[in-house]
């Protein structure tokens, strides 16, 4: 197992901050909790994971914990769309981490460029329900197409919505909720055949 990362900033500031700049984009007024990233590891199965994508790392509360948790020789693309968020992700000091500054929409040619094979498990905070319909339908296409055969794709949300959504690229998924988490959070599993 990699050493736990050290928080460099509160991330509950960090985290306020930007959700008061832009509540669409960050979607919840703190972080997740532990309770959240242990849930959302052990559901993506990262142990067993070559490549992983997570999708809006926020102030990196689940990148630490699925960098903990997954095998030294996987790899961990990490896409966030706030600068802010960005700026700690470029911190984290960990070689499996790849930061990308841009938006989760264009996953299939962020995973090209970076020369990474498709991947076995894609995490996504990133709040469907306050974004554009059409771009959140555009990216679960996206996690639809590059996803290994086998992948699995978790997103964790406030709202319903991302099921909705992903219903006609992604069929119905497993659903959890994490109740030891402010706010409780609805939990989705996709399996690619």
């Amino acid at each position: 197992m990699a050493p736990r990362l050290q928080k460099k900033t509160d991330d509950r500031v960090v985290f306020l901050q930007q959700f008061l700049k832009n509540p669409r984009q960050v979607g919840s007024v703190i972080p997740s909790s532990r309770y959240l990233e242990r849930r959302v590891v052990a559901l993506a199965e990262v142990p067993t994971a070559r490549t992983i994508v997570e999708l809006g790392t926020g102030t990196g509360g689940i990148t630490r914990a699925i960098l903990e948790a997954m095998p030294h020789d996987a790899r961990l693309l990490g896409i966030e769309i706030n600068p802010r968020f960005q700026e700690l992700l470029n911190g984290f000091g960990d070689s499996r981490l790849i930061p990308h500054a841009g938006s989760a929409e264009h996953l299939r040619d962020i995973l090209a460029q970076r020369g990474l094979p498709a991947p076995d498990a894609i995490i996504s905070g990133i709040p469907f329900s306050t974004m554009d319909r059409g771009l959140g339908t555009r990216i679960l296409a996206s996690i639809a197409e590059v996803l290994a055969p086998g992948g699995r794709f978790v997103a964790y949300q406030v709202s319903g919505q991302v099921a909705k959504l992903a219903l006609p690229v992604l069929g119905a998924p497993r659903r959890q909720v994490e109740f030891l988490n402010i706010p409780p959070v609805r939990l989705y599993r996709w399996d690619r055949r």
